[in-house]
């Protein structure tokens, strides 16, 4: 039997439209390739500091770090206070350590103070004061969100509920130094905070 050599009109379609494909897929894959290739560009100072004033209002930092007056639409954030934390000096609202015993975790009106199985928390002071960023190195800062090690000293102790560090690790490296540099960048607010207190120490602090 004579094999035909023509191709039929529907073969030649289909091997046309595969041919197309198969390039497309290699010119994407090719495109894709120098795309991954092409540098972040770098930041100026003042672009970074931009970002990380952008994260710092979208991520929640202010949600604990900055204290609030309350209000009829809720907590306010004190402008002159921001990012300062717990306000030394203030005295705790009334708590239950009986609460905290049967799984409630409590917190202030203004989000500052945090208290639960692992005892009082209070929200550090953020800004560019001695008594708070302002002797802090970039590797400190980033030793601290990446290892969740408290003033970012690698042989310390854990950082304490609630902060969510093991979110914020997985920023990008350019997010974290863009964060730093706006902390860094920060009105200084002078404002020692209190150490933690212990879960044992709980029942002595109960004012109710």
């Amino acid at each position: 039997m004579e094999i035909s050599k023509k191709i039929s009109p529907t073969l030649f379609k289909f091997i046309i439209t595969g041919f197309l494909a198969l390039n497309i897929v290699l010119i994407s894959c090719q495109d894709s390739k120098e795309y991954a290739e092409v540098p972040v560009e770098e930041l100026s100072l003042q672009d970074s500091i931009s970002h990380g004033e952008y994260l710092v209002n979208t991520i929640g930092c202010h949600d604990c770090h900055s204290p609030k007056r309350m209000t009829e639409r809720g907590p306010e954030i004190i402008p002159e206070l921001a990012l300062s934390g717990y306000q030394a000096g203030d005295s705790l609202p009334p708590f239950s350590s009986e609460a905290i015993k049967n799984g409630w975790i409590q917190m202030s009106g203004d989000l500052t103070v945090a208290i639960g199985p692992w005892g009082i928390s209070y929200a550090s002071n953020l800004t560019s004061s001695d008594t708070g960023l302002g002797n802090w190195s970039m590797k400190r800062f980033k030793t601290a969100i990446r290892e969740g090690k408290l003033k970012g000293d690698s042989g310390g102790r854990m950082i304490l509920p609630p902060m969510p560090w093991q979110n914020y690790r997985e920023l990008t490296d350019k997010d974290l130094e863009s964060i730093f540099r706006y902390l860094k960048s920060t009105k200084p607010v002078e404002n020692a905070v209190p150490a933690p207190v212990a879960p044992n120490k709980l029942d002595s602090l109960q004012n109710t």
